[in-house]
């Protein structure tokens, strides 16, 4: 049986959510409030429960992504990797992912942030597979905005998850701090809600 230890990234192994931050490193923090305020119908309908948090995202991606080389924003998001690994992880978690790996377990991400850090960043920690959202690009390596397959939140990250897993049978330990984890947790033997806000705290493995 294999026994596999899944991550959210943000509030979960991260102090808190860096994508926001990176779109800003790559574009600017001019042109990321250009996009914010243009898409602020959006943003209100989000508050108020009317457009999905998916839609506000693609907007913003379009906005700040879209016409940028590929090779740019990789290398942005290996500078990034280091960043985050410096001052962005939360020492419990790391911790905690040091203690599957001294068990022999698999480790994997699953996050609605951008392959672009997260993947660099796994290669360091020593993470086995990440599933998270990539950038969609044009046959000239220029990227188009959209993401590829969509956002990774909620259901869709279960999907992904059950996608790899494919017909093994796994032991799963799941680490998430919001409602976007609750159906990943809900597919583990051993959920695990991480931070002030989570329905219960963390126990030891």
């Amino acid at each position: 049986m294999r026994r596999i230890a899944v991550f959210d990234f943000d509030g979960t192994l991260s102090r808190r959510d860096v994508l926001v931050e990176f779109m800003i490193r790559v574009a600017g923090i001019s042109t990321f409030l250009r996009a914010v305020l243009g898409h602020w119908r959006v943003g209100v309908g989000v508050v108020f429960g009317r457009v999905s948090r998916d839609q506000l995202k693609a907007a913003l991606f379009e906005d700040v992504f879209a016409g940028r080389a590929a090779s740019e924003v990789d290398l942005r998001g290996i500078e990034f990797a280091k960043l985050i690994l410096r001052k962005r992880l939360r020492t419990d978690m790391r911790e905690r992912l040091m203690w599957h790996h001294r068990s022999g377990h698999e480790t994997v991400i699953v996050s609605a942030s951008l392959e672009a850090y997260l993947r660099p960043l796994a290669g360091t920690l020593g993470i086995d597979h990440v599933i998270a959202v990539r950038l969609a690009s044009d046959a000239s390596g220029i990227l188009t905005g959209k993401m590829v397959g969509g956002n990774v939140r909620g259901p869709r990250k279960a999907t992904l998850l059950a996608a790899w897993l494919g017909t093994d049978e796994a032991e799963i330990w799941a680490y998430g701090d919001s409602s976007g984890d609750s159906e990943l947790l809900a597919m583990a033997d051993h959920p695990v809600w991480v931070g002030r806000g989570a329905p219960r705290r963390p126990t030891s493995p």
